[in-house]
């Protein structure tokens, strides 16, 4: 499997993303973080795969670290409970 495979699914890729990121928002807003994490970590890799198919290095970058958070998030929610 290559970069580019998923390429032409990009546009339903980032309508798939919106859809996670508004249900991630919902999610803050009634204090379900567990679930806004789990939704969020989605999101950025998406974002970050569409990043990479147009050179975008900034907004690769800036999901690649929102990622690393989340998984950091994710493994001490995991870790404490």
């Amino acid at each position: 499997m290559k970069l580019m495979d998923f390429a032409v699914y990009e546009q339903r890729l980032k309508w798939f993303a919106f859809g996670l990121g508004m249900a991630s928002t919902i999610s803050v807003v009634q204090g379900w973080q567990l679930f806004a994490m789990l939704l969020s970590l989605p999101f950025c890799l998406i974002w970050m795969y569409c990043a990479w198919l147009h050179g975008e290095r900034q907004l690769k970058y800036i999901n690649m670290v929102f990622t690393v958070l989340y998984l950091y998030g994710l493994g001490r929610y995991f870790f404490l409970v």
